[in-house]
């Protein structure tokens, strides 16, 4: 399942507050984002289509909840970007990104603490 920027909002909004009716929605998303209601309802039958949301009635109302996590949407996002930009391939990506001349020492010290972390982790379930 792949989202659309367009997409990542909806669900965004979805995953701050859920379940949600299209109008609860609209609500969750940013200022800067003027939709009109039905392009709302037709992004959430998209994403239910693409088995990202469910969709149930209450009432007569459609009222929508997130199938996915925002860590498996996030897993799945950066699994595509790394096939496409790095080959699939962990380690030329960390390489790049810690070269990153953009990245803050503050960010640089967080990369370096959630590799120990994870390392951590790892050494602990053998």
């Amino acid at each position: 399942m792949r989202l659309t920027e367009s997409e990542w909002q909806i669900m965004n909004a979805l995953w701050k507050n859920h379940p949600a009716t299209a109008r609860e929605v609209a609500d969750e998303l940013p200022d800067d984002v003027d939709w009109a209601y039905t392009t709302i309802k037709t992004m959430l039958t998209r994403l239910a289509a693409k088995n990202a949301v469910k969709e149930h009635k209450r009432g007569n109302m459609s009222v929508y909840e997130p199938l996915v996590t925002r860590e498996q949407a996030r897993r799945k996002a950066l699994r595509s970007f790394l096939d496409q930009a790095f080959d699939g391939a962990v380690g030329p990506f960390l390489h790049f990104l810690a070269a990153d001349k953009k990245l803050t020492p503050k960010q640089r010290q967080q990369l370096k603490q959630a590799l120990r972390e994870e390392e951590s982790k790892s050494r602990g379930k053998k």
